[in-house]
């Protein structure tokens, strides 16, 4: 049985500013996406690497998932459409973890 939440830390820059290294996201596990939604992603040729991306649009091979920030970014302009089988789920909420 897979847990139908996930929680996922966001490591590098290419969503800032919405998320940016040090948050975390509450994600939903679902495939059920919706044009504009922050989601999470399977890289497709890197599998064991997760994407926090914002779906675009829906094709009909896959989804375009675009980084909010151009700069040095990792996302559908690089790799193409991202098949709905690697899509983990759609980010629920951000927090910050609290420093200790």
């Amino acid at each position: 049985m897979r847990w139908p939440l996930l929680r996922v830390a966001v490591a590098e820059r290419s969503m800032e500013p919405a998320f940016g290294p040090g948050d975390w996201l509450l994600v939903r596990r679902t495939r059920r996406v919706r044009p504009g939604q922050v989601v999470i992603a399977r890289h497709p040729g890197r599998p064991s690497m997760l994407l926090v991306k914002r779906a675009l649009r829906r094709e009909p091979s896959g989804w375009w998932l675009q980084s909010d920030s151009p700069y040095g970014a990792v996302d559908s302009r690089a790799f193409g459409l991202v098949p709905p089988r690697l899509i983990e789920g759609v980010v629920l909420l951000r927090y910050r973890r609290a420093k200790s």
